[in-house]
């Protein structure tokens, strides 16, 4: 049997912009990334802490330090410049592999979304 359990969490960070115009996705700071280990191209669902909006996209690279977290195409309308999101992914796994598998789970400054 498998399960789907917590892969990666990046936990509170502070959407920097939305763009509609782009195709869609949700770029990230590589940074943050590396850090939770989300590779480019990966199914992200993302949590909205400012008006519990819930919905999934991909993850796209953005630039190494920049701190950013912008979401874009149809996903802009779900979300304001300086909301709070926490961004999730999952993993399936085997069962008994699931009960010892250890997630990336990172706390970034909510300000300026560095790890410090």
């Amino acid at each position: 049997m498998q399960i789907q359990v917590l892969k990666s969490k990046i936990h509170r960070v502070k959407v920097t912009g939305a763009d509609l115009n782009y195709i869609g996705s949700i770029t990230i700071d590589e940074n943050l990334l590396d850090a939770s280990n989300i590779i480019e191209g990966e199914k992200v669902s993302i949590v909205n802490i400012n008006n519990g909006e819930r919905f999934e996209t991909y993850a796209i690279k953005g630039e190494r330090n920049s701190g950013e977290i912008t979401l874009n195409g149809p996903a802009a309308r779900k979300v304001q410049k300086d909301d709070i999101i926490i961004i999730i992914s999952y993993a399936t796994l085997e069962f008994e592999e699931a009960k010892t598998f250890k997630p990336w789970i990172i706390f970034p400054n909510e300000n300026d979304n560095s790890l410090t």
